[in-house]
């Protein structure tokens, strides 16, 4: 039985939102490892134009290491991943389950 709230007890910590999360601060770390990322919001336009923001942000992506592309992906996807499993859960809450 001991081994049955073992596992009850570890299932938070190695489900697959808890994966995304260390994810999301590992490639988070990494970016700020290998981006000086101060200097990428100070190069940004401060404009409303939207649209040359959007042109900044696909430079800087597509001119920087392959490294950076990976974690920027790595960061996207487990964002997602996230916000997926956090609606599921208040869902959960919010939707009373009638047996």
């Amino acid at each position: 039985m001991r081994r049955v709230h073992a596992v009850h007890a570890l299932r938070p910590l190695i489900s697959g939102g808890a994966f995304a999360a260390f994810v999301l601060v590992v490639a988070l770390w990494g970016i700020g490892r290998e981006v000086w990322v101060a200097r990428v919001f100070n190069n940004m336009p401060h404009s409303a134009d939207i649209v040359a923001l959007g042109q900044f942000w696909v430079y800087a992506f597509v001119h920087t290491h392959v490294t950076v592309q990976i974690l920027v992906l790595m960061v996207a996807v487990a964002t997602v991943y996230l916000a997926r499993v956090t609606a599921r859960l208040i869902a959960s809450f919010l939707i009373p389950i009638h047996a």
